[in-house]
Parts: C-alpha cells; sequence; structure tokens
C-alpha cells in the first residue's frame, strides 16, 4: 500500500477556495478521497492560532478527522501589514518526510514551495503530487511536481 504524508496549507486553500469558487474546502472529502488511495502515514494542516470560537471549531474538527494541527499567531505589524505564513515550517516538515513516505501531497497554490518540490525530486524517490485551484496556483509550482490535481467541486463544501 502507498504511503502518503499530505501537508496543507490552510490560509492558502481556504483564501483560493473563496476567491475561485466561492466555498469552502472539504477536508473531510480530501481525507475519505486520499484514504481509498494509500495509507495516510502523516497529515498535517498548518493554520493561523484561533483567534475565535469558529477558528477553534474548524480546528477541532480538522484534529476529528485525522489531521495533526500546527499554529502559529498571525502577526499584526506596526505598519498595518500582518504576516502568518507557516512556508519554513511546511519546507521542514516536508523535507524530513519525504524520505520516509512513498508521495507528498502538498495542498498550496504558493509558488514560494516550487524550489521545495525540486529539492525533494532531486534528492528522494518520493512521488510529488500539489492539490490546488488551477487558475491560483504559480505556474513554477505546478511545473515542479509529478503531479497536479486541480481542486475541483468534489472537494468543496
Amino acid at each position: 500500500m502507498t504511503n502518503l504524508a499530505v501537508f496543507v496549507d490552510v490560509q492558502n486553500i481556504y483564501y483560493t477556495c473563496k476567491q475561485g469558487f466561492g466555498r469552502s474546502f472539504n477536508y473531510r472529502a480530501l481525507y475519505q478521497q486520499l484514504s481509498q488511495r494509500g495509507h495516510i502515514s502523516h497529515a498535517i494542516a498548518y493554520a493561523i492560532a484561533p483567534a475565535d470560537d469558529g477558528q477553534i471549531k474548524f480546528q477541532d474538527a480538522l484534529k476529528h478527522i485525522g489531521f495533526t494541527v500546527k499554529t502559529k499567531p498571525y502577526i499584526q505589524r506596526s505598519d498595518g501589514s500582518a504576516k502568518g505564513d507557516w512556508d519554513v515550517g511546511i519546507t521542514i516538515d516536508m523535507l524530513e518526510i519525504a524520505p520516509e513516505v512513498d508521495e507528498v501531497i502538498l495542498l498550496s497554490g504558493d509558488g514560494d514551495f516550487d524550489l521545495l518540490l525540486k529539492k525533494i525530486n532531486q534528492s528522494t524517490q518520493c512521488y510529488t503530487h500539489v492539490m490546488s485551484v488551477e487558475r491560483l496556483t504559480a505556474k513554477s509550482l505546478s511545473d515542479q511536481c509529478q503531479q497536479f490535481t486541480p481542486i475541483d467541486r468534489t472537494l468543496l463544501l
């Protein structure tokens, strides 16, 4: 059975699904779909620390489905800008886990991950797979993965 590791950039998936479809992503459907393809040894969702009950319930639901939820605070800078991305954390985890599994599945359209996938492709036998909203995915990212699966209505609420 294929050993899978799933890495979800929660903020990216939330905003691209809202922008692309006006709907939310269905994590339960994703988990069920991937479970039929192989054994999910790691499922990690990278999110912003909950600021309200809605976010707490959402993250509890992710845990119930089978995800490990990693959170970090949303930083509001004095100039009004904000930062809350998990790019470095996702990169470290994927580099550590890729040699242990048959396939890594990244849910993000962020082009910053293209170098990460290139490195995994060069240094491991691990298959690289990206799932994201097609028209909102960086071409550099989809060019680096071995398989690209566009998020469609079957994975939306």
